[in-house]
């Protein structure tokens, strides 16, 4: 077992590095120490200075039998330690026996360096990672192409299984643009980035307690977010997943939906629209108390009218709570989104391509004629459009039938922003802008590697963020400081060595409880 010994030069002050290694010597029939100079410490930062000598050409001149090759060790040690913590090889093995490895390794690659994975084959070559040789494109092809929809969805499974308990799960619903033309699932729909591309539709579950995705969909680009949740509970009746706790914004919105997640003995928190009547009715019944003092609480530094009532749902009265929030403060800019929501409406009703779950604001704040000659003609109900403003601006409604607390239930449903910087991070971070593979199977295994690195990129960020790293770095700029960390391999009985690592390097591992790496 090799280590380290630092020696002074006396005449000069430097500090050299020594490798030390405990040899047998057959002949005296003892232990020897044998030391190799491998470098010296900066005077100023204290840093390690490999020698000359450490590389591969000055190893052979040395030694004509011994070869060396030098790989970035630094990042693989951070993941590593994630994935040990969370089981995810062997849980990947489980449900993909051949391919865990480069699984993983494709998923270390988007999660230290993001791009294309087409620059996977030289990043593999570089650094240390779980599948351990070179990762050539025709391999990468050749596993996305194997990952199949049965083996995915153990997966999901058996994760959900694993990291969920008692949980809000986050829902919401991104585009991603494609130049495809030849996958079903690129559509043309609502893009939410404003480009003029196909997209898909990807449907993402995020745990709020574990700070984790939990489950992934690609749908069709032109489907709306308010049909997606039907095929989602079926999803999970047919996986017998447990009852669950879901937190949406008011794009999944609908009675149909309403009645579907009561059925299906799932709890849900839910931004209800302001242009339904029903809500409008129970704001009216409050209107003429908000400028009392009374009912007025502190959340999150706002000062908020507070209003909640059981509010028991259909036919069958099931048990749910309608929790009514005022802001003046916000009443601006509450003003500024529906003018801006009135123009979109507007734009879609010209085009002739109206969305059937905006009918209603369409019936209340647009008044349509057409004619032979000029075609449509669309105008504002200035009455209405005024009389939404003056009464309704500045409300939020949440409906609920998990959480009777209005102040509990505001917290839950504003910290479901995880789900947001998700897709950023997918997006952004992990090279997800744009697809530019065609065929489905190769999209739905791109999709699934995505996923794997956004999993790892959510758990290092909620450990930088428990240990205030996230004060200093972004996850990728982390993983950029670990890349100096160097592990120089020689072949035979020499073993590796490690470069020394830096101030920082031992400061990011000590923070993240990760044991630092053991010398060979």
């Amino acid at each position: 077992m090799g280590y380290r010994v630092h020696q002074i030069n006396k005449q000069t002050g430097v500090t050299y590095v020594y490798e030390a290694v405990s040899v047998w010597d057959k002949e005296k029939k003892q232990s020897r120490n044998k030391q190799v100079c491998i470098g010296k410490l900066d005077p100023n930062t204290g840093d390690f200075i490999p020698s000359k000598r450490l590389a591969p050409q000055q190893a052979a001149v040395r030694d004509p039998a011994v070869t060396a090759s030098a790989v970035i060790t630094g990042p693989s040690i951070v993941l590593d330690a994630i994935t040990e913590r969370l089981g995810l090889e062997r849980l990947l093995k489980s449900c993909f026996p051949n391919e865990h490895r480069q699984i993983l390794t494709m998923a270390y690659y988007l999660t230290s360096q993001g791009g294309p994975l087409s620059h996977c084959e030289a990043w593999s070559k570089s650094h240390e990672h779980p599948f351990g040789g070179l990762l050539t494109s025709q391999r990468i092809s050749e596993v996305l192409s194997s990952i199949t929809i049965d083996g995915k969805q153990t997966f999901l499974t058996k994760w959900m299984n694993k990291t969920l308990e008692d949980d809000y799960l986050c829902y919401d619903i991104t585009s991603v643009s494609s130049y495809s033309e030849f996958n079903e699932y690129i559509k043309y729909g609502h893009n939410r980035d404003n480009e003029k591309l196909p997209q898909l539709n990807l449907a993402m579950l995020f745990g709020q307690n574990s700070g984790l995705p939990a489950y992934f969909q690609r749908m069709p680009g032109n489907i709306s977010d308010v049909t997606t949740l039907h095929n989602l509970l079926a999803t999970f009746k047919a996986l017998e997943l447990k009852s669950l706790n879901y937190v949406m914004d008011k794009g999944f919105y609908s009675k149909k939906n309403i009645d579907e997640l009561l059925s299906s003995r799932d709890k849900f928190t839910l931004s209800v629209p302001l242009n339904n009547k029903w809500v409008q009715q129970a704001i009216d019944d409050i209107y003429t108390i908000i400028h009392g003092p009374e009912g007025y609480q502190k959340i999150d530094n706002e000062i908020l009218y507070v209003h909640s009532r059981l509010y028991p749902w259909g036919k069958d009265k099931r048990r749910c709570y309608l929790h009514l929030y005022y802001n003046a403060h916000a009443r601006a800019q509450a003003v500024d989104r529906f003018n801006e929501e009135l123009v979109m409406y507007k734009e879609e009703l010209e085009s002739g391509k109206p969305i059937s779950e905006h009918q209603e604001a369409y019936d209340t704040f647009f008044l349509v004629k057409s004619t032979p000659k000029r075609g449509i003609k669309v105008t504002f109900n200035t009455d209405a459009v005024k009389q939404y403003i003056n009464r309704y601006a500045g409300f939020q409604v949440l409906l609920t039938n998990g959480i009777k607390d209005p102040v509990k239930a505001l917290q839950v449903y504003r910290d479901k922003d995880q789900v947001e910087k998700c897709f950023d991070d997918l997006k952004n971070q992990l090279d997800m802008k744009r697809l530019r593979m065609h065929s489905s199977t190769a999209v739905d295994g791109r999709l699934f590697i995505q996923f794997i690195a956004l999993i790892y990129m959510s758990t290092l960020r909620k450990e930088m963020r428990r240990s205030r790293l996230i004060e200093r770095y972004t996850v990728r700029e982390l993983l950029q400081e670990m890349e100096t960390l160097t592990k120089v391999k020689y072949s035979g009985k020499y073993g590796y060595i490690l470069t020394e690592m830096t101030k920082p390097q031992r400061e990011i591992l000590k923070e993240l409880g990760i044991t630092s790496p053991a010398k060979a």
